[in-house]
């Protein structure tokens, strides 16, 4: 199955941050975050596994309580349940994949 580009809804879950599911498998997703700088991912956790790859600029992630600043080529991991919150210092394109996918991103 092929997703196009003009074709993914773009949803803005909060102010400053926009997603959209690039492409939806069975047992994982791939979504396309982009993050404006000063924008806020509150802190959450959630039943799946998160990985993620930050393709352009830069943010603060705090996994479990540790933070760690990630830049453009940097890549992280979130396993399921953990509680993790993003502060974004410069805009920022990352793609993460979800495992299972995450039904609420079914971005229809």
């Amino acid at each position: 199955m092929i997703t196009r580009s003009k074709d993914a809804k773009v949803v803005q879950p909060v102010d400053g941050i926009l997603r959209r599911t690039v492409a939806c498998g069975e047992k994982c997703q791939i979504v396309e975050f982009k993050l404006r700088k000063g924008a806020k991912i509150p802190s959450h956790k959630h039943p799946h596994e998160q990985i993620g790859f930050v393709g352009k600029g830069k943010f603060r992630i705090s996994v479990g309580g540790e933070e760690s600043v990630v830049g453009e080529g940097d890549g992280y991991t979130i396993m399921p349940n953990v509680e993790h919150s993003v502060d974004v210092l410069e805009d920022t394109v990352a793609i993460d994949v979800f495992s299972p996918p995450r039904e609420d991103f079914m971005d229809k």
